[in-house]
């Protein structure tokens, strides 16, 4: 029998959901969980750990990163671009255990997909008000069709900032007509882009949300709309595409851990 191998993952809080959201999903802990916990395989041998770390709101890090095989950044309503001292902290905290830590996995979801754009080479900038909510699906790129094992994928979106190039050494997974980086991979040196699968990901992100359950993107959509955030329109076209197939825990959640289950 296949001994149990353990993964410490560090979650990095950079937000928390709306009230609507923790009534009825708890907090993004809880949602991060249910989405590993989801698309961990059945017959897997492994166990996993999820820390978490408020670092907007009380700037909480590991004690030692050492600890952990992979981290984990979460979306937020905040904009990656802005002067922040949380924020700023965070890019170069990023930074740092990308180029002295190889080892540990870094995952980017959303805002998170933004800092690590911004901490390795790249740019965050507004999306000159396009908002791009709901069920969304991507064009995936041959290194995104290699991973996920598919032409397109769909994924739950809810963002109006973006990152408009693809960083150097990182390359594209995806792409829509509203955000042309829709997440990208950067392989370890030793892995041939070619032909590398998640096993050689170093760091993954994706500018959407595998995390998100209709639910939860209709509960955020309807409290947007009530002020005005999101146009009328937008939040139509969000529940018109309900229906739509979501990937985010039988195909995302399941690259994931195929990335992060490689270090150990």
């Amino acid at each position: 029998m296949a001994s149990r191998r353990r993964i410490r993952i560090a979650l990095f809080l950079c937000d928390t959901p709306i009230p609507d959201v923790i009534a009825s999903d708890g907090d993004y802990t809880a949602i991060f969980n249910t989405l590993l916990r989801k698309s961990l395989p059945s017959d897997t041998n492994i166990d996993y750990v999820l820390d978490p770390y408020d670092v907007r709101n009380k700037l909480e890090y590991p004690e030692n990163i050492d600890d952990y095989q992979a981290v984990i950044l979460t979306g937020s309503a905040a904009s990656a671009y802005d002067n922040l001292e949380w924020i700023n902290r965070l890019v170069l905290y990023v930074r740092q255990v990308a180029l002295e830590k190889p080892s540990i996995r870094l995952i980017g979801i959303c805002f998170g997909h933004q800092i690590i754009a911004r901490a390795l080479g790249g740019e965050c900038v507004p999306n000159d008000g396009k908002w791009e909510a709901g069920v969304t699906e991507i064009a995936l790129t041959d290194v995104g069709r290699r991973l996920f094992g598919a032409s397109t994928l769909n994924i739950q979106q809810m963002h109006r900032d973006h990152v408009p190039d693809v960083p150097p050494s990182f390359d594209l997974l995806g792409s829509t007509p509203i955000a042309p980086n829709q997440g990208m991979v950067q392989f370890y040196p030793s892995a041939d882009s070619d032909s590398a699968k998640a096993e050689d990901v170093h760091i993954f992100t994706v500018q959407g949300h595998p995390e998100f359950t209709q639910r939860i993107s209709d509960k955020i959509v309807n409290a947007r709309a009530s002020t005005g955030v999101i146009s009328k329109d937008v939040a139509e076209d969000v529940r018109r595409r309900a229906a739509w197939r979501n990937d985010g825990v039988d195909v995302i959640g399941k690259v994931l851990w195929q990335v992060m289950s490689a270090g150990v």
